[in-house]
């Protein structure tokens, strides 16, 4: 790795706004109409990257899957300093879930990774629109990667020996994990705030020509791999909860008479709709 690090960024174009609609047949969100933007956690990623190149050297090269509008957020990428851009785009594509989104990426690394093999791996913990944090993974366990999710912060890298060190967010505090290159990294959000562009860099993104690939281009022969034909979750049907409310009920009682009556009306109001169903815990007595 004398020549610096490549690194591989995935970012995602997602809906700049919570009013999507959906479609009825497919039950897959309709993006037609709907603002767009590059998902906030991903950004951070790509200062990651942009921050380890200027650190050690190397090349950032921003991934993305999606229609061709998505080439406008690689062109934003470019325009923050990346140095080259790949999008995926493919009718085939459409309708992936998680586990066909890896898998297309997946490939899409691979490909990448065919003049120089890719070092390290970045994605933003998760996207705004799915929220799974399930790509980043996924793509790490089709690659046969070490994975370091949720990081904040990648204080030590060593090109000579192959090794990385980050810091990771953990419940309750703060851990400090090593690993071997390649790996994949997720990282957290509120740690890395993108540069702005430089004014050569947001010349450059407008006069790239931003090459697309299909599923032909990166060796998917098999389309039912992708898509809404390769993903295992399906959407049977999606609605809006119905607004419910119930009469209060006031139990004046003490101690373990209290207990039992309370315990009887859970259990009334349990047998006569099964959906309640949920923790009660109950605070212990001063």
């Amino acid at each position: 790795m004398t020549d610096g690090l490549n690194i591989v960024v995935c970012i995602k174009q997602v809906p700049d706004s919570a009013q999507i609609g959906v479609d009825p047949k497919t039950n897959t969100i309709m993006r037609q109409g709907v603002p767009s933007i590059i998902n906030p956690y991903d950004l951070e990623a790509l200062e990651a990257g942009l921050s380890l190149r200027d650190r050690v050297g190397g090349t950032v090269t921003v991934l993305t899957m999606g229609p061709p509008m998505a080439a406008e957020s690689l062109r934003k990428a470019l325009g923050h300093g990346a140095d080259a851009a790949v999008l995926m785009s493919d009718r085939f594509f459409a309708g992936s879930d998680t586990l066909a989104t890896s898998y297309t990426l997946t490939a899409a690394i691979r490909r990448i990774g065919r003049e120089r093999p890719v070092d390290l791996v970045l994605t933003g913990k998760q996207t705004i629109d799915g929220d799974t944090a399930q790509v980043g993974p996924g793509i790490a366990q089709r690659l046969g990667l070490n994975q370091l999710t949720y990081v904040a912060e990648i204080p030590e890298i060593d090109l000579a020996a192959g090794t990385l060190t980050a810091h990771r967010r953990a419940e309750g505090g703060l851990q400090v994990l090593a690993t071997r290159l390649p790996c994949l990294v997720t990282v957290l959000d509120g740690h890395f705030t993108l540069r702005r562009g430089a004014l050569p860099d947001v010349l450059r993104a407008a006069r790239t020509e931003i090459p697309t690939w299909n599923a032909a281009a990166v060796g998917i022969e098999d389309t039912a791999t992708c898509g809404l034909r390769g993903s295992a979750t399906k959407v049977v049907k999606m609605f809006a909860p119905q607004p419910r409310s119930e009469k209060a009920q006031f139990i004046e009682a003490d101690g373990d008479a209290a207990d039992a009556r309370a315990d009887a009306a859970v259990s009334t109001l349990l047998a006569a709709d099964p959906d309640l169903w949920g923790t009660i815990a109950r605070q212990p007595q001063a």
